[in-house]
């Protein structure tokens, strides 16, 4: 601790590790078995409880809960884990919780996360990298979100749904089921499909060729009057060709919920 800076009203944990250059804010309580990385800033008022491992360059804004136990009657006090990655942005009263020993015991964060005001992730959740979570996004317990994900303001995620890499879910759409990778997905009395993330995939470099295989398995597996097998095996005929469509395949044969469709 000792190149950290810690504002003398906050409370460190002697079994806290904080490295070279860490800020700890005014009124911050940073419990036992916290390990946080160099560089990363910790705003005032926040909490961090352990066992949570903290990469390097985030910044925690102002009353972000981190690390808290989680909210499920199952738990028993086992020691279950928080992990976040390098180079993350959390802002004002975010939670997010620890695992649970029924699942997995770890929620994981990957890198380079855009988490806004008031955003909850709860236990056994794995986030990818460079996602964007505006604010009040909701994610349930043992929920999946791949890379470059954005959830709009005051969405809400089922527990053990899973959404694909590069989707796009409209502002409070309730998503009840899996979403494959590129989709956009807007609100209704319950998120449907409303066609690919195309503006979103330009943004990432996509060209025009795979945009337009995206958009051709897009419409195979929702715009037409196939069953979902049918469906799959238009996907399938489509995937040699296109590393993305199979990507979509693979997503859609790994499904443990209902497809949102």
């Amino acid at each position: 601790m000792a190149d950290a800076r810690i504002h003398p009203t906050a409370l460190v944990d002697s079994a806290a590790t904080l490295g070279a250059g860490v800020e700890i804010g005014p009124f911050c309580v940073i419990g036992a078995e916290v390990s946080i990385g160099e560089g990363t800033r910790i705003g005032p008022h926040c909490t961090v409880q352990g066992p949570t491992r903290i990469g390097r360059t985030n910044v925690f804004h102002g009353h972000a809960a981190i690390g808290g136990e989680p909210q499920d009657k199952k738990y028993r006090g086992e020691r279950v884990e928080l992990e976040i990655g390098d180079g993350n942005v959390v802002r004002e009263f975010v939670t997010i919780n620890r695992g649970t020993g029924e699942g997995g015991g770890i929620t994981r964060i990957g890198n380079r996360n855009w988490i806004l005001a008031y955003c909850h992730i709860a236990h056994d959740c794995r986030i990818g990298s460079d996602c964007v979570f505006s604010n009040n996004a909701t994610l349930a317990g043992h929920v999946t979100i791949g890379d470059f994900v954005i959830l709009s303001g005051f969405t809400g995620v089922h527990q053990f749904c899973r959404i694909g890499a590069h989707a796009f879910i409209g502002m409070g759409a309730f998503v009840n089921g899996d979403v494959p990778p590129f989709l956009m997905v807007a609100q209704e009395k319950y998120a449907r499909p409303r066609g690919i993330n195309a503006e979103g995939l330009k943004r990432r470099g996509f060209d025009a060729e795979r945009i337009a295989a995206i958009k051709r398995a897009y419409r195979a597996l929702y715009l037409g009057e196939a069953k979902l097998d049918e469906a799959k095996g238009a996907l399938a005929e489509m995937a040699g060709s296109s590393e993305d469509v199979r990507a979509m395949l693979s997503f859609v044969e790994g499904a443990e919920r209902p497809l949102l469709r």
